[in-house]
């Protein structure tokens, strides 16, 4: 494994890791905490309509699927903020027409032979500098928004009223975290691919909470595990030559059955 390092995929690998996982432990703590995960898989299976817009037009990948990813994510807090009910509804439609969307804009592209695995499945391998860039800028806003609007955050997605109560412009904060959630949805589709990309926000975040009482807490454990979850893949990948989208996925499938299984067992002993 070790003489991989001296290959410059393998090191943008290694840094698309690190940075990802930052990303996702924090905006997966923000989508947990809000009970957002259904409408960011909404969202998320909505950008292949993104993905199919840069392939038709030509234009680049990671520029067009963000801007439609937030027209999305806007459009879904506009109609769902006042009438929750509409909920479901409303996530079920951009799902299906996003996704319709972008297949029909791939089937239409003269001469294009597309390859649906590299989008559902991810390629972390496949990352170019460009795709840092992307991620670091990205990451860079998280940490500013964070700094500066942390406590209105946490007011937010505790207790939305009490936060209304205080001021707090809870629809723009509402609003911006689906933003957020839509960047860094678009960016992890990269990594493990549309079908895994929710797993990727979600599993560290349930493990981090059973080890920490904070939002604060949660960002900074769920970040670590990504870490920990995304190289351990890569490492299983590359010994194995398999997938490293869903290699990263499964090692943290099983260690949160592990954590599970554990937890499990030390309720059934009683201490002596």
């Amino acid at each position: 494994m070790l003489e991989a390092l001296s290959y410059t995929f393998i090191q943008n690998a290694l840094i698309a890791g690190v940075l990802i996982s930052i990303i996702t432990g924090i905006v997966g703590s923000l989508i947990v905490v809000n009970k957002m995960v259904f409408l960011s898989g909404g969202i998320a299976h909505s950008a292949y309509g993104g993905i199919g817009l840069s392939i038709y037009f030509g234009l680049p990948m990671l520029l067009s699927t963000s801007i439609f990813s937030v027209l999305i994510s806007i459009l879904i807090a506009s109609l769902t903020y006042q009438k929750r009910e509409n909920l479901d509804t409303i996530i079920g439609l951009t799902w299906a027409i996003g996704m319709s969307f972008g297949i029909l804009l791939v089937d239409l592209t003269p001469g294009y032979n597309s390859d649906m695995m590299s989008y559902l499945f991810g390629s972390i391998l496949a990352v170019n500098n460009n795709d840092i860039l992307f991620m670091s800028i990205l990451l860079g806003f998280i940490i500013f928004v964070l700094i500066f609007f942390y406590r209105d955050i946490l007011a937010v997605s505790y207790d939305s009223e009490y936060a209304k109560l205080r001021g707090i412009k809870t629809k723009t904060f509402y609003t911006l975290i689906l933003i957020l959630s839509a960047l860094s949805i678009v960016i992890a589709i990269k990594i493990v691919g549309l079908i895994l990309v929710i797993a990727l926000l979600t599993i560290p975040i349930y493990i981090a909470q059973k080890f920490s009482n904070t939002l604060f807490n949660t960002m900074i454990i769920s970040g670590i595990l990504s870490m920990i979850f995304t190289i351990s893949g890569l490492v299983v990948s590359y010994i194995y030559d398999l997938s490293s989208g869903p290699s990263i996925i499964l090692v943290s499938s099983i260690c949160m059955f592990c954590i599970i299984i554990f937890q499990f067992f030390k309720k059934r002993v009683k201490p002596i």
